[in-house]
């Protein structure tokens, strides 16, 4: 038998050939598609802006129609913080809320914190509807110094887990979720409301704007001088912040599918939650997953008239991860929870009874943020051994790189000037032009550190790791207790 001669030369050529394509075409369609949806954003948030000037935030704060919130803050080890964040939530510029806080098992004091701070009781009369599973109870408490405080001390069992308890314990229709460690604006619950008092349509949860607070200044658990960090790595988030939720979230939005709602500050429909089961302990993406399942539960029932929304102002800050370990550890999570949720909801991948949601959105999310980065860095690599073995041409590689890196600056821009058009902007113009020159260092190996992340949270799904990791942190309480 004579077997064809193939020359290694022309099985390179071939490979070559494929793989320059399937760049070329992934490459073209995630940048297209951040294009639309960056228009999509302009034209949102001015329109967003133009409605603000006319406001009636006020009015909405002091309204008895204004639907009550119960603020939910799962605590585990935050005894340094605690007491500030609490002091910050029971001061916000809303009629009626209520701030319930669950110690989640901590081995620290945060318990006795909130007891000597709050004045905490026993409250025995105080009985959650338990329509929800959760680890036990320790103990339900009460402050004599402020009638809408309730604290929850239970068995540790994670942040899902102490959200269902809350839950269970919450006693109005929509309920807030917060981190322990975050800033909130004095009128974050007016502007992240809004939409659900304005809309026509049944809105079945909304997400407010997560801002970097790290080099900010904060006095009495308010942000009081917005200040640029000194960190590069810092710096090159705040980018990647902007762009991800003014870009990304703000058309997601728009398009009413909506995936993802942050953690760290988010409003939702309590009975609707609870109809969708709670948050789920089995993933740490369990913020993605709830807003997952409300699409699937609305979709499931037959109703379409609802909404997911975003607000793209300044409501809510965070400290971001300042060295590479932390990073690392926060980006594997992020990727293993993604691609968690997108794996327990399967069905909606390009079924047209989700809507945009199964035809756009988690398609989109499937492929580019769950999976696309092995695709991406593969075709990378095999490029560059192309390229090394000269079956790709040296113009053509650098025209290729020249355009990859004018599109991602230019998404970058994009965030940063709609960052720009929102109340509490940064005040100084050193301030943009700082961000304007990261936006343009950021191509040089920090895109290439997340994507890289992103693989080993691959790995880590793949491998069914479980659990979050430790979550270091400054804090931003912390320096001012200190101070």
């Amino acid at each position: 038998m004579i077997l064809p001669h193939v020359s290694l030369a022309g099985w390179w050529a071939g490979v070559g050939e494929r793989v320059e394509i399937s760049l070329i075409w992934y490459f073209f369609l995630l940048n297209g598609i951040y294009v639309v949806l960056s228009l999509i954003a302009f034209r949102d948030v001015y329109s967003h802006l133009l409605r603000s000037i006319y406001g009636g935030y006020e009015q909405i704060a002091r309204s008895p129609l204004t639907p009550a919130i119960s603020v939910l803050v799962p605590a585990y080890n935050e005894e340094v913080g605690i007491a500030l964040t609490v002091t910050n939530l029971l001061h916000l510029d809303y009629m009626r809320y209520e701030v319930i806080v669950v110690d989640d098992g901590s081995t620290d004091r945060t318990l006795d914190e909130l007891k000597k701070a709050f004045q905490l009781e026993p409250d025995d009369d105080r009985a959650g509807e338990e329509s929800l599973r959760h680890a036990p109870l320790r103990g339900v408490y009460r402050s004599r110094r402020h009638h809408n405080l309730l604290v929850l001390a239970k068995e540790n069992g994670g942040k899902a887990d102490a959200l269902n308890a809350a839950l269970d314990y919450a006693q109005y229709p929509y309920f807030s979720t917060i981190d322990a460690d975050v800033v909130l604006e004095p009128d974050a619950l007016q502007r992240v409301i809004q939409p659900i008092v304005e809309s026509d349509r049944r809105v079945v949860a909304v997400g407010g704007i997560i801002r970097v607070a790290n080099g900010c200044r904060v006095e009495h658990g308010r942000v009081v001088d917005i200040e640029m960090p000194r960190r590069t790595l810092v710096l090159l988030q705040i980018v990647e912040y902007f762009r991800a939720f003014l870009c990304g979230r703000t058309g997601f939005s728009r398009l009413n599918c909506l995936m993802i709602i942050s953690g760290a500050f988010g409003v939702f429909d309590r009975d609707l939650a609870i109809e969708a089961g709670g948050y789920s302990v089995d993933t740490v993406g369990e913020d993605m997953d709830l807003v997952t399942r409300l699409h699937a539960l609305m979709r499931e029932r037959g109703e379409r008239d609802y909404a997911v929304r975003f607000v793209p102002d300044p409501v809510c800050w965070t400290e971001v991860p300042s060295n590479l370990r932390v990073l690392a550890r926060q980006r594997r999570r992020w990727q293993r929870g993604l691609l968690e949720v997108l794996s327990a909801r399967s069905e909606m991948l390009f079924n047209p009874r989700y809507g945009a949601l199964g035809l756009f959105a988690y398609p989109f999310f499937w492929l580019f943020e769950g999976w696309g980065v092995v695709l991406e860095l593969l075709g990378y690599a095999v490029f560059a051994a192309l390229w090394m073995r000269g079956a790709v041409q040296s113009d053509y590689v650098i025209a290729f790189l020249f355009v990859a890196f004018l599109c991602g600056t230019t998404l970058s821009l994009c965030g940063i000037l709609l960052g720009e058009m929102t109340p509490r902007s940064y005040p100084k113009m050193r301030h943009w032009l700082t961000m304007m020159f990261f936006a343009v260092v950021e191509n040089f190996g920090y895109r290439q550190l997340t994507s890289l992340l992103r693989l080993l949270g691959i790995f880590d799904f793949l491998r069914g790791r479980r659990g979050w990791g430790r979550m270091e942190r400054q804090g931003l309480h912390h320096r001012e207790a200190a101070a």
